[in-house]
């Protein structure tokens, strides 16, 4: 299998172990799932299924982001607490991700379970150097770092840009440095705080999947990624504490998924473009769904329109009618292998259909029962 990577910036051969160790970002619980959050976690389902049929074992960890500055935003505007928030709204999550068919991850740990271990990873970039104290706050020093950036190989100045629009705050005047990121900070007045050695407080976003990912799957991981709006600052941030913890590499894969768009603007719930996942279930099928957000390659930004689910329930039926039978297998398992090309596939799995070969088997290698 060859997948592209976002580190090297290229397609590279990918061969782990028997065992597939994968970490993927969750969602941040504060409102229902909308196509962009699809499209990622269909992505590694496949990439997983691939992976099983190759013979590998795959453990897959999806965290929860159940504290951070957004659910408790939303929280305090709807008046309930952030935890009952999370609770409801991972409830629809998990009613919509099962109707399009997802395997079920290894683990689905919450940021609020790993208090204690992140605290531990805290003290020890204190004690490394790596990390400094500042108006009450505890702060990852990216000077300290000399790879910082070798993620998303981003310039200072659209690093900056993207902290700006993603929650990094740059202008805080207890930095160091504009691009130093928050490893705990004091808490709000109504807001959660748990005791630290540097004061109550919770912890920074970035920190909390450090911490998840480590406890679950160990110091370094196989694969891991999710939307391509964590590439920077997300997973760069990740990927500098982490290795000046541990002194090892953190990720031998970096792989990310492009955005959704909806009216010429990335889909997310900050702009409230959104096509929710809910709805298009609640007047299709559900494998038509998963077809008409699959059929666009992971790597390539695509805008969502209403004729893609029409299509996909027309390409279902021939599928249906197609019935049982291996046709097109070999070809889907070798588009997969050429950098997941699920387009590909869907195109040789209805070509066949379209001559009435059965094509079950391949079809439920994109997790499509037919």
């Amino acid at each position: 299998m060859r997948l592209y990577d976002t580190a090297r910036q290229e397609v590279v051969e990918f061969a782990p172990g028997s065992n597939v160790s994968i970490y993927t970002c969750g969602i941040t619980p504060y409102d229902a799932a909308h196509m962009g959050h699809a499209a990622v976690f269909l992505t590694f389902d496949v990439l997983q299924r691939r992976l099983r049929d190759l013979g590998h074992t795959t453990t897959c960890v999806r965290n929860i982001t159940d504290v951070d500055d957004s659910i408790l935003a939303k929280a305090r505007q709807l008046g309930v607490h952030f935890l009952d928030l999370a609770a409801s709204e991972m409830a629809r999550f998990d009613r919509d991700m099962g109707m399009l068919g997802l395997l079920r991850p290894h683990s689905e740990p919450r940021a609020t379970s790993a208090i204690p271990e992140i605290l531990t990873m805290i003290n020890k970039l204190l004690e490394s150097g790596h990390a400094y104290r500042s108006g009450g706050s505890v702060y990852f020093e990216v000077a300290k770092y000399k790879k910082f950036g070798q993620v998303s190989h981003l310039d200072r100045d659209t690093m900056l840009r993207y902290a700006r629009e993603r929650g990094g705050n740059p202008e805080d005047p207890n930095k160091r440095d504009s691009l130093d990121f928050v490893l705990w900070q004091p808490s709000g007045l109504d807001e959660p705080a748990w005791d630290s050695l540097w004061g109550p407080g919770r912890p920074g976003w970035h920190i909390e999947c450090s911490a998840l990912s480590m406890r679950e799957l160990g110091p370094t991981i196989d694969l891991h990624g999710g939307g391509g709006d964590l590439i920077f600052p997300h997973h760069e941030c990740e990927a500098a504490q982490s290795e000046s913890a541990t002194g090892r590499v953190f990720v031998k894969h970096w792989f990310h998924v492009a955005m959704v768009y909806l009216d010429g603007e990335k889909m997310s719930k900050s702009l409230g473009n959104l096509v929710f996942v809910e709805h298009l279930l609640a007047d299709h099928d559900p494998r038509a769904v998963r077809l008409s957000i699959l059929n666009n390659h992971y790597r390539t930004p695509w805008e969502w329109n209403d004729q893609m689910i029409v299509a996909a329930d027309q390409m279902l039926k021939r599928w249906i009618d197609a019935g049982r039978g291996n046709a097109a297998l070999e070809a889907v398992r070798n588009a997969l292998d050429e950098d997941l090309n699920v387009p590909a596939a869907i195109a040789a799995i209805d070509d066949a259909a379209s001559r009435n070969h059965g094509i079950s088997e391949a079809a439920a290698l994109l997790g499509v029962n037919i």
